[in-house]
């Protein structure tokens, strides 16, 4: 109870960067189970059928009977290297992203971008006779176009940016961002081009956002409109609670108001002596009701 408690506290109030993360990451977990699973019964359509649910795929035909698949490739990953890698690069560029624009921004940048990569891989492959040979057997997965197109958009908005890395000390995210698209997008095409597409697609995305953002419009706002739309739909709806509450006297009202405080310094001192991890679910539970007061 407590361990999971433990790993849903952060999703349920965790920022829009922690939560692109945990899908992904819940995502891969499922998909691992299923390649454990067909391993041990020796039936590898299980793992294999998995995974072409979640993967866009280059055909047409076959997109059309999958369309979810235009959102759910983008957090798919079966490799935990490809995973690593993305989400690392989503976490840096992300918080650097939130702290110029907001979460709503961020989360439209990362479906849009990674829309965006899936669409220009489709229609490359249904145009070029370079991919006529492998069109129907060809899938997508991964989120490197969403993380190109947050890379590049966050780039864009503060291109002076300077960030410190090992080896070659300060640098300016201009040309991170420029440098890891070469790398991740152009080197050695003909070798995944795929998913190079995928991250072009991505990049124009980051870069197209930016621009229409300094002119003041946003482009992910109404995709930012149908998303709260949906989750006021499925978040379940409070009861109105009204209760009638005698009027206290100064002493009540001070003792009260003392006992409040008391509370506070005690889950505050045990978290100075044993850290965070110390306290019960309840004092967690109190503590964060407490801060949500406060903002």
């Amino acid at each position: 109870m407590g361990l999971w408690y433990d790993i849903k506290r952060p999703f349920r109030n965790g920022s829009a960067l922690t939560r692109l993360i945990y899908i992904n990451i819940v995502i891969f977990l499922f998909l691992t189970v299923l390649g454990i699973t067909g391993f041990l019964l020796k039936n590898p359509d299980i793992p294999s059928k998995g995974l072409l649910f979640f993967s866009v795929p280059a055909s047409l035909k076959l997109l059309l009977s999958r369309p979810w698949t235009l959102i759910t490739y983008m957090f798919t990953h079966k490799d935990i290297l490809h995973l690593l890698f993305n989400m690392l690069w989503l976490y840096w560029f992300g918080k650097i992203f939130l702290e110029y624009l907001d979460q709503k921004k961020l989360v439209a940048v990362y479906l849009l971008g990674g829309i965006s990569g899936a669409l220009l891989y489709i229609v490359s492959f249904n145009v070029f006779p370079a991919f006529t040979d492998v069109i129907t057997e060809s899938v997508a997965i991964g989120a490197s176009a969403s993380v190109m197109a947050v890379v590049v958009a966050i780039s864009a908005y503060v291109p002076d940016y300077t960030v410190y890395l090992f080896l070659l000390g300060r640098i300016k995210i201009k040309y991170i961002a420029l440098g890891i698209f070469i790398l991740t997008s152009v080197m050695e095409f003909p070798v995944n081009s795929g998913g190079k597409l995928a991250h072009i697609g991505g990049a124009l995305f980051g870069i197209l956002y930016t621009a229409s953002i300094r002119k003041g419009r946003d482009p992910g706002k109404w995709l930012n409109s149908v998303i709260d739309a949906v989750v006021t739909i499925f978040k379940p709806r409070k009861k109105l609670k009204v209760r009638y509450k005698r009027p206290v006297t100064d002493y009540e009202y001070n003792k009260a108001r003392a006992d409040h405080q008391a509370k506070i310094n005690a889950i505050l001192d045990k978290i100075s002596k044993g850290g965070y991890d110390s306290l019960s679910r309840e004092e967690k539970d109190y503590l964060f009701r407490e801060s949500q007061k406060k903002n």
